[in-house]
């Protein structure tokens, strides 16, 4: 038995790294070797647990800020300082039905990089880190975030 299932069956909530283990094909070996690796990552296949929909860094940080401002809470973030982008994790689905020009979508069939809540592991961190609960970005919330925060580029571009 996973920790993961264990808390759900006792009515807890898992922690953070169990959640997320919990994507995984095998949680329990998924963990291992989590606690086992020095750099801190796990491979995880998205389409089982969450879809990832990845932004550009400056638009998805502004998206960020204006969904802070549209909703109380929304799903974990993850932030690639690499290659400047940003990945909210959102509902099973979502991947395959956005139609979106800049964001790229990870369903099924596409695994992540994922570094231990609270770490940094080659580049890869979590900006709002998940907190076991299961809450993920609503895709509606985060499309009219989206919007707002392009429609704000883009008339900040307009003034320059």
């Amino acid at each position: 038995m996973t920790d993961f299932q264990g808390a759900a069956e006792a009515g807890e909530r898992p922690t953070p790294l169990a959640w997320l283990a919990n994507a995984a094909p095998d949680p329990a070996r998924c963990l291992s070797r989590w606690e086992s690796d020095s750099r801190g990552i796990a491979l995880l296949p998205a389409g089982r647990a969450w879809d990832v929909l990845v932004v550009p860094g400056p638009l998805g940080r502004a998206t960020l800020d204006v969904l802070g401002r549209l909703t109380e809470r929304h799903g974990p973030v993850l932030a690639d300082a690499a290659r400047d982008h940003l990945g909210f994790l959102v509902p099973v689905g979502t991947a395959a039905q956005w139609a979106g020009g800049e964001v790229r979508c990870m369903g099924r069939g596409t695994w992540l990089v994922v570094p231990r809540p609270g770490e940094t592991a080659e580049e890869i961190s979590w900006i709002v880190p998940p907190d076991g609960s299961g809450v993920l970005t609503d895709a509606a919330r985060l499309e009219l975030a989206l919007h707002e925060a392009a429609a704000w580029r883009d008339g900040e571009d307009d003034v320059t």
